[in-house]
C-alpha cells in the first residue's frame, strides 16, 4: 500500500489542492484500499459516472 497513489490523492483532496479524484472502475479496489483506513472517509463523497466511474469530492461537514 505505500506505492498507492491514491494515499497522496485523498490528502490533496482533502487539503482543497484539487477539487475532485476520478476512479475508473479498473482502480476501484486500489482506491478503496487506502479510503478504508481513512477516519475522514465519510467526508469522501462519490458520485457513479457511467461505466463504473466514481468521482470523489472532499465534504468536510459529512457525517
Amino acid at each position: 500500500m505505500e506505492n498507492n497513489p491514491y494515499i497522496d490523492l485523498l490528502d490533496k483532496l482533502k487539503k482543497g489542492e484539487i477539487e475532485e479524484i476520478v476512479v475508473e472502475k479498473e482502480a476501484f479496489f486500489t482506491f478503496r484500499e487506502v479510503w478504508i483506513d481513512r477516519e475522514d472517509r465519510t467526508s469522501f463523497v462519490g458520485e457513479a459516472g457511467l461505466n463504473g466511474k466514481i468521482i470523489y469530492r472532499y465534504e468536510a461537514d459529512s457525517k
